[in-house]
């Protein structure tokens, strides 16, 4: 699997992450109509990553969130009631689109060390595909209230967790203390954030998503196995 590959692949996941997340916050969404529903969500998402990215989710207003989405200010209280809502609803779809790609990309997969590899390129290419979303996630987690922060932090353990998982039976039989699953697996979440926290370093070097999966895998593989 290659990064074009994946792109051609994931379409089907996001539609199944989107209706996750429609269906997580039904209460509060009062537009029944599901195709019109998934298009103006789609953009009220899309506007605030960029908006956020910009200039800040707290400094975003409703009106700039109007304004970037062309929808009026009516039609935006009709999916949330809240910028708090708003925030929660956008970090359910991201939490859904990595469980179900990454949960679903490495059953393909029988070999624990053949395992490790295909978790670490999708995440590679999962956050290359959602590289705004990924950003915003980071950037705002300081800023977010304890709940939002908590289910932030739920996230990141969640990915760490299928990683230290993975090398635990990767690493079987091997001596007590030669290898620490839970932090192996930390370090490798520090280098996948590098990669979506500094694209402008790797554009200069001009390395793209599939040279980085590459020696990520090649070095971890080097070091644990």
């Amino acid at each position: 699997m290659n990064y074009a590959e994946f792109c051609k692949e994931i379409e089907m996941e996001k539609a199944a992450a989107f209706r996750n997340a429609v269906e997580s916050n039904k209460g509060s969404i009062k537009i029944k109509k599901e195709k019109k529903l998934s298009e103006n969500l789609s953009r009220i998402f899309d506007a605030t990553i960029e908006l956020a990215n910009e200039k800040g989710f707290q400094a975003m207003s409703m009106r700039d969130l109007s304004s970037k989405a062309s929808l009026s200010l009516g039609a935006l209280y009709s999916y949330f009631s809240s910028k708090d809502e708003l925030l929660e609803m956008i970090q359910g779809y991201s939490l859904a689109m990595v469980s179900v790609i990454l949960t679903d990309s490495i059953k393909k997969e029988t070999d624990s060390s053949k395992k490790l590899e295909r978790a670490i390129r999708t995440h590679v290419y999962i956050t290359e595909y959602m590289q705004p979303w990924f950003y915003f996630s980071y950037m705002e987690a300081k800023n977010m209230d304890r709940p939002a922060q908590k289910r932030a932090i739920e996230g990141e353990l969640f990915t760490e967790k299928i990683f230290s998982d993975i090398i635990e039976s990767a690493v079987s039989g091997k001596k007590p203390g030669d290898h620490d699953p839970v932090m192996t697996a930390s370090l490798i979440k520090a280098m996948l954030q590098d990669w979506y926290l500094k694209r402008w370093k790797y554009r200069k070097r001009k390395i793209g998503p599939d040279q980085f999966a590459d020696f990520l895998i090649s070095f971890i593989r080097s070091s644990i196995m």
